[in-house]
């Protein structure tokens, strides 16, 4: 039985750790790993498989920059050739980004039965390019592992009911690196403002919108002004963009970290200032309170819990809401992600179902 794993960003890298740990100690499946290069400076993607041990990738294509529509293309084109030399039984793909729809497209026209984890995860805005590649893999995928109920009911809605397809809630991978990782975690380098707010900054909604993003750079440096230190890692795509616009960000900048500095960062911090989906819960998975700047969010659950608000790119309700959730915990009284056994889950199905 042999599964073909693709990845090519971070948060595939944490999710794929769990999973690819419990296929490695189940008897009669083999996986290959295909790296996309999606996040190809070594913070962003090497230390990741140093720090998770992670089997470097059998496959790794170096596919990186240009636009949605070039990335996705040339990651079709590569990832079938692997696929066609390689021929698995089953393609396995992760979350929402170019390489996933490219991964799942790739397999289906070529008859190759596609596994989506964190299937039926909806923010209904499809203005956002990963809301256009998590619909997109659903539609062409048999074995959806859904994170939440929430997402299990978004597939019920869209008809998968009514599909020849499993629909399986089996809690979020994330929360099982999360639990398996804390102990290893290591601050980053250098010196730390005592009490600071953790802000991490990336989407494309916000970072490719000049209005968005001068918005919530007004609201950050006041926050770091007024409130707290805020520290923020920040990829160099959106330095770029920030530089671009003539904006100055007067906060804590460092590069970005490995997984276990983020952890630390997390555990360490009094509040978790994000657009990111993932941060939003790795926020929840260690009792911080999280504002996420964004519209919408696919983890409406944590809305309902108290423990997550949505604040937009308004300069104004991002402060408000920072002040007044600073060094606020928060609990998982629902264990509403599954309690860490997901990636058991996941591969038992892989195994019944033959892969």
């Amino acid at each position: 039985m042999k599964i073909l794993t693709i990845i090519g960003a971070r948060p595939q890298f944490i999710k794929a750790s769990v999973v690819s740990r419990a296929i490695a100690q189940t008897e009669g499946i083999e996986e290959i790993m295909l790296h996309t290069g999606q996040h190809f400076d070594a913070n962003m993607s090497d230390i990741f498989f140093n720090q998770l041990g992670i089997p470097k990738p059998d496959i790794q294509l170096d596919i990186h920059s240009g636009s949605h529509g070039q990335m996705t293309g040339r990651m079709l084109v590569e990832i079938e050739q692997a696929l066609l030399e390689h021929k698995p039984d089953r393609v396995l793909v992760y979350g929402d980004t170019n390489s996933t729809l490219a991964g799942a497209l790739a397999a289906a026209k070529l008859h190759i039965p596609v596994a989506h984890v964190e299937a039926g995860l909806r923010s209904f805005n499809m203005q956002m390019p990963e809301e256009i590649n998590r619909i997109l893999t659903d539609q062409i995928s048999d074995l959806l592992f859904c994170p939440t109920d929430t997402a299990v009911q978004n597939l019920n809605n869209e008809g998968f009911a009514n599909k020849p397809v499993q629909v399986l809630q089996v809690g979020d991978v994330m929360q099982d690196s999360a639990l398996l990782f804390a102990k290893q975690a290591v601050a980053p380098s250098g010196d730390w403002p005592e009490g600071f707010i953790l802000a991490t900054l990336h989407r494309a909604e916000n970072t490719d919108n000049p209005e968005r993003l001068a918005a919530i750079v007004a609201a950050l440096n006041e926050i770091n002004a007024s409130l707290a230190p805020v520290v923020l890692p920040l990829h160099p795509r959106t330095r770029k963009l920030i530089a671009k616009q003539g904006l100055e960000l007067n906060v804590h900048l460092i590069d970005p970290v490995g997984y276990f500095e983020m952890v630390w960062l997390l555990n360490h911090c009094q509040l978790v200032l994000t657009d990111s989906g993932g941060v939003q819960k790795e926020a929840f998975f260690f009792g911080k309170a999280c504002v996420t700047m964004r519209d919408q969010t696919e983890w409406v659950e944590l809305i309902e819990a108290g423990a997550n608000e949505l604040v937009g790119a308004d300069q104004a309700r991002i402060v408000e809401a920072a002040t007044r959730n600073v060094g606020r915990k928060v609990k998982d009284t629902h264990n509403l992600y599954g309690g860490g056994k997901a990636a058991e889950r996941i591969v038992n199905v892989l195994v019944k179902a033959g892969a």
